[in-house]
């Protein structure tokens, strides 16, 4: 590919905002994004992109692509909290284990919106069913990790009412609730009405994704220089393994779709972690698990590496 291309595709205006927010960390500017306003544009780019999903969901109809999507989305957050479970058993404790497993299994909904801001960049377009997608791996790979925690552990937690429990709290995280509510009421209203609500939830969507990625970017600086003190084989694991799990979603996905923008977004659900639900369970649910040590990987390693380089990166070989 071009190297000039490659130049425009890490050049999109919300990703450098990105890097601006951790250069300001690192020089230790006061710069800061007010806590109401951050939490008011998280929910203004969910409730967005998921009635903007559901508007396209209402015009392709269900088809053997669908359904086909759906299954890779649950396949990649069973297996994937399962293979790093696997290799991250063997230089931390089993609850630490599964709490990171389960973050890596699951999604990151503001990785997504900014795959998807990256996509609208390009024009490139993408079906509004990976919306649904996304929203539906989030719990099995809390599920997932809580259940290879407690069999580790060969009986230590023996809560029968855990996983239930656990169940209900990933279905009802406000995250979860806005994306699936979006999804529907965009799916079940008119196209005129939706019309009527566009310059809401298109016409000025990029600036505020500018601004989230910004207080994102002072976010994730924070949290990098929290996980300095942690070794070597965190760094390495949130460095390595989104790409691994990144270009096997990728390679999966082009058996079942030709679209460019599906196959991207598929990468980048793989490859993402979650830092905002997976965290709020984990600490309900395995309290023994170290939240200093999930929560940096996810958000200081994992996040930054997928937004300024994860995207564009596999942007490239789809187009290769």
């Amino acid at each position: 590919m071009d190297i000039q291309v490659l130049i425009e595709n890490v050049t999109n205006p919300a990703l450098l905002f990105f890097v601006l927010g951790i250069i300001a960390v690192q020089i230790k500017s006061d710069l800061e994004i007010p806590e109401n306003s951050s939490k008011f544009i998280s929910i203004y780019l969910l409730l967005s992109i998921g009635f903007k999903g559901g508007q396209e969901l209402s015009h392709s109809g269900m088809n053997l692509e669908i359904l086909s999507s759906i299954f890779l989305g649950l396949f990649l957050a069973i297996t994937i909290p399962i293979s790093s479970f696997l290799i991250l058993k063997r230089k931390m404790s089993i609850a630490n284990a599964g709490a990171i497993a389960a973050s890596y299994g699951s999604v990151s909904a503001v990785t997504f919106v900014t795959a998807t801001s990256f996509l609208e960049f390009e024009s490139i377009n993408f079906n509004g069913h990976m919306i649904a997608v996304m929203a539906i791996m989030e719990a099995p790979a809390i599920v997932m990790g809580v259940m290879l925690i407690n069999y580790y552990k060969k009986g230590n937690s023996n809560d029968k009412s855990g996983i239930s429990k656990l169940l209900w709290h990933s279905v009802t995280n406000g995250s979860v609730i806005l994306i699936f509510g979006s999804l529907l009421i965009g799916f079940t209203v008119s196209a005129e009405h939706a019309e009527g609500i566009k310059p809401f939830t298109t016409d000025i969507f990029k600036g505020f994704l500018a601004i989230f990625l910004l207080d994102m970017g002072i976010t994730s600086g924070k949290q990098l220089s929290l996980l300095v003190s942690k070794g070597l084989s965190p760094f390495l694991f949130s460095s390595i393994m989104p790409f691994v799990n990144g270009l096997i979603a990728l390679l999966i996905s082009q058996q079942i779709t030709d679209n460019p923008g599906n196959q991207l977004l598929f990468a980048i659900l793989g490859a993402s972690a979650s830092y905002i639900a997976v965290p709020a369970a984990m600490k309900q649910i395995v309290p023994d698990a170290n939240p200093s040590l999930y929560l940096p990987m996810a958000l200081g390693i994992t996040f930054p590496i997928n937004v300024i380089v994860g995207i564009p990166f596999y942007y490239t070989l789809i187009n290769m």
